[in-house]
């Protein structure tokens, strides 16, 4: 027997303006019975498990420990990385912030961001690309 992942939760101030943002930048609808104001707010991913936020009364203080890699599903044919550079933006316009850039001229590389309650992820590029 072995363990399966049931959800991800993320801890948050504001489980449902939390997920207002995740529902976007993943572009996946936030639970339809959820409302501001509710203890915990979920979205369900195509995996069948479901990315939960759930409120906590203490800020982030430290680095987490494990984070989300996010990867665009398509691969841009004019330039290595600009599927993943476009994503970049499109979640920094959502209120994402940029906690490290480690992309490189040749395209490889990541950025490390944060969500708008300081949770880190990273955009990765496409499998695609990686694969290459």
């Amino acid at each position: 027997m072995s363990l399966a992942i049931a959800n991800i939760c993320i801890d948050c101030a504001d489980p449902f303006a939390l997920a207002t943002f995740w529902s976007a930048a993943l572009d996946l609808p936030v639970d339809p019975g959820s409302a501001s104001g509710d203890e915990e707010v979920g979205i369900a991913l195509p995996t069948g498990q479901d990315l939960i936020m759930l409120r906590v009364p203490e800020d982030k203080v430290v680095k987490n420990r494990l984070h989300l890699c996010l990867a665009p599903p398509e691969v841009d044919p004019t330039r290595v990385g600009a599927s993943r550079d476009a994503e970049v933006e499109r979640v920094l316009a959502l209120g994402a912030t940029v906690v490290d850039d480690l992309r490189q001229p040749d395209g490889k590389g990541w950025v490390v961001l944060a969500d708008p309650a300081g949770n880190e992820f990273c955009v990765i590029r496409p499998a695609e690309e990686q694969a290459g």
